[in-house]
């Protein structure tokens, strides 16, 4: 082969398998092989990453003592390679061998796509089975990312994913840990992939060789399209600003993941109540979001004189039927970037607003009607596409910025007690607030811990609970527009519950020192805050006392401890004839609120009526936040329930009932003019409030049917025996 006459470069004359060839200086034997058409096998090497020649896969002779890492070798005048000898190929297979021995064979990406690159490899070999050991130690799987999913035990250390998030993305995200066995990569500080700063780009599970990072699928992952729905591809996405900065990669695996609607004036984008599984983002056009349930709760009157009567439920606001522990916010939490007034639910949406986005991370019931006020055009996407713009600088300055300017004030205000705070201070805390995130499970304060900061919830539930001795508390479940943290700040002490975030959580953070130059300049704001965190430390009080009092396990065990009330029915009494049931049914317009089953206690059944139980599942996902706990523990359903469902649907003793109701609303057939419908409002057990004495409690023909204080009732009886005689168990 003869030289090239003119270069610009200086050219290396060598030798590749007896074939002279002419690369340029600095070129790797990798490449060198590459440019000239011979293959040479590698797995830890990309074309757009810098070589670390790390996998040895690649490895050639050059006549020098030991093989050598082609990727990382550069060139030399008259060096002699050979990438295929019989010593070359053997090694090859041998390093073939040790990957697989630890290689969970198939993996994902080989039984997605049959293309993982080290089975690929090992079958042109001929590997079957490995002669070694598989390894002991495994670090298993990862699951907390949306968008992507983790298998430990698939990675290979090939150090593709690193260089993918640090050279391609400058995201720097991803590095190695530990050190020769217990070596592996990891996120951070070895924290889960779902919460770790990871933005789901998608540049390591490209850039992974095997099934270790690998796309993860969503059921439902492709949304219909039609006359007024407009599938893109990858390429017309990302020439949207909305898609500035998101993987093409990841779009293109996720084709079908988000699409283009058209709407109409007057038609319903999205409806109230109803499951979905999308977001959406408005490009052009304004609509009109509302809650259509009547703004009230479900009241109990009675109806003949004497005692047993048959009671009378109805709809009736706030403002007719005040109720103790009731919230005096007059702005309702929705899924999306506005409030809606108490008085009148409806605000309006435009170009920016995102809503939805509870209803597609979550799965939770929409917690409103969007109508398009004019014609509409917006982007729907599912939970995979939307973590992933969450993710994406643009995009989530643009959110933050919507919500700063048009919601923020109202959620600060939303505290009862904030409602002093000057303007001025609103547009400090505006302008210096924290937006974080939290994903499913996520812890966001510890209990023990030192207090830095103030939160008011934006999005999602937290957990809060308090560790026991017999177990863990739940004391509440906090939804957007409630807060937590004050007790710590202003007692200079540590946490004294911890809060998780339930599912996908972003929180307003107020850092300590803002927090005390509030309460300084707004000594009612002290005031205010001063009263909750005394009214919980009480509240805390009165748990400590009960574990001095009584075995807290067992009531933590069976969730007696928190209810304000429970229904003992005496089995030796009881002749199951009902009637405590009939009568519960005919006192509430025929719905019942009693069970005849639950826990047992001796010769006493704890039957399922409302307790308060210890985990309220039924506060979970409310997606208006219209049902919460009082800091007694009593559960409260506030006046814009919009009858979704989700709270009985969460009960697992079935004590939440949906109370059907006719109103009057508005006809979209014949605009103007109103007909009777039938909505739902949701209503737990009121202990018959309104009567001397409980339905289900009179009825009883046998005096087996008591309501009893659990606190002092099972105090006064485990007093009485040690606690080895005492015996709870689930009544199958």
């Amino acid at each position: 082969m003869n030289p090239p006459t003119t270069t610009s470069l200086e050219m290396v004359r060598m030798t590749i398998n007896g074939r002279p060839v002419f690369v340029p200086a600095g070129t790797s034997v990798f490449d060198a092989a590459r440019l000239n058409g011979i293959f040479i096998p590698t797995l830890c090497h990309l074309q757009n990453e810098t070589p670390v020649g790390v996998c040895r896969l690649c490895v050639v002779d050059t006549g020098a003592r030991v093989l050598t890492a082609s990727c990382v070798r550069p060139v030399e005048p008259d060096m002699n390679v050979t990438t295929s000898s019989e010593k070359v190929l053997k090694a090859r297979k041998t390093i073939l061998e040790l990957l697989m021995a630890d290689h969970p064979s198939p993996c994902a990406r080989q039984e997605n796509s049959h293309d993982c690159e080290l089975e690929t490899h090992a079958r042109a070999a001929g590997i079957t089975t490995s002669r070694f050991p598989r390894r002991t130690l495994a670090r298993g799987k990862d699951d907390s990312s949306i968008a992507i999913a983790v298998d430990h035990d698939a990675c290979i250390l090939c150090d593709r994913c690193i260089r993918g998030c640090d050279e391609v993305k400058h995201n720097f995200v991803i590095g190695r840990m530990g050190k020769g066995y217990s070596a592996g990569i990891a996120f951070d500080l070895n924290e889960p992939m779902g919460e770790s700063t990871c933005i789901s780009c998608g540049e390591c599970m490209v850039s992974c060789p095997t099934g270790a990072l690998t796309n993860k699928s969503v059921v439902g992952a492709v949304i219909a399209v039609g006359p007024d729905a407009q599938g893109l591809e990858a390429a017309e996405l990302l020439q949207n600003p909305v898609f500035k900065g998101v993987s093409g990669t990841f779009l293109e695996l996720n084709r079908g993941a988000v699409v283009k609607r058209r709407f109409r004036k007057g038609d319903i984008i999205c409806r109230e109540g109803e499951y979905g599984s999308s977001a959406f983002y408005i490009l052009e056009g304004q609509a009109k979001v509302s809650i259509s349930s009547p703004i009230a709760h479900v009241k109990t009157d009675g109806g003949a004189k004497g005692f047993f009567k048959r009671l009378t439920s109805s709809l009736v606001a706030r403002d007719e039927d005040k109720r103790e522990g009731e919230t005096r916010e007059r702005t309702i939490p929705i899924d999306a970037s506005v409030d809606l007034a108490y008085g009148n639910p409806v605000a309006e949406l435009g170009p920016g607003d995102l809503f939805g986005e509870m209803t597609c991370m979550n799965f939770y019931p929409r917690s409103a009607t969007v109508r398009a006020d004019s014609e509409v055009i917006a982007f729907e996407m599912l939970r995979n596409v939307l973590d992933i713009m969450l993710k994406n600088k643009s995009f989530r300055a643009q959110v933050e910025l919507n919500y700063r300017r048009r919601t923020l004030e109202s959620h600060i205000r939303g505290v009862p007690m904030f409602a002093d705070l000057s303007p001025e201070f609103i547009q400090y805390l505006e302008e210096n607030v924290a937006l974080k995130r939290f994903a499913p499970g996520q812890i966001i304060v510890r209990q023990g811990d030192a207090a830095k900061h103030f939160y008011i919830i934006r999005l999602g539930f937290v957990k809060v609970s308090e560790k026991y001795p017999g177990g863990e508390l739940v004391l509440a479940y906090l939804s957007r527009g409630d807060f937590f943290g004050e007790i710590g700040l202003l007692g200079g002490g540590p946490r004294t519950a911890t809060c998780t975030a339930l599912d996908h959580v972003e929180v307003l953070r107020i850092s300590g020192e803002d927090f005390s130059q509030m309460v300084e300049l707004f000594p009612s704001v002290r005031q205010g805050l001063e009263g909750i965190a005394a009214e919980r430390r009480a509240q805390n009080q009165q748990r400590i006392q009960m574990e001095r009092d009584v075995p807290i396990d067992q009531f933590l065990s069976q969730g007696l401890m928190e209810a304000q009330s429970l229904l003992v029915l005496d089995l030796q009494k009881c002749t199951r004839c009902d009637a405590c049931v009939n009568a519960c049914a005919d006192a509430h317009d025929g719905v019942t609120r009693l069970i005849r089953e639950g826990l047992r206690f001796e010769q006493y059944l704890v039957a399922t009526s409302c307790r308060q139980c210890r985990d309220p599942l039924c506060m979970i996902g409310c997606p208006v936040g219209s049902i919460r706990r009082r800091n007694s523990l009593e559960v409260i359903i506030e006046d814009w329930c919009i009858g979704c469902g989700l709270c009985s649907r969460n009960c697992p003793y079935g004590n939440i009932n949906l109370h059907p109701f006719e109103v009057m609303a508005d006809d979209p057939d014949r605009p103007g003019r109103k007909k009777a419908v039938i909505k739902q409002k949701a209503t737990s057990c009121d202990l018959c409030t309104n009567l001397k004495e409980p339905s289900c409690v009179y009825a009883c023909p046998h005096d087996a049917a008591h309501r009893v204080d659990p606190k002092k009732y099972f105090s006064e009886m485990l007093g009485q025996r040690t606690a080895n005689s005492v015996f709870l168990k689930w009544n199958a």
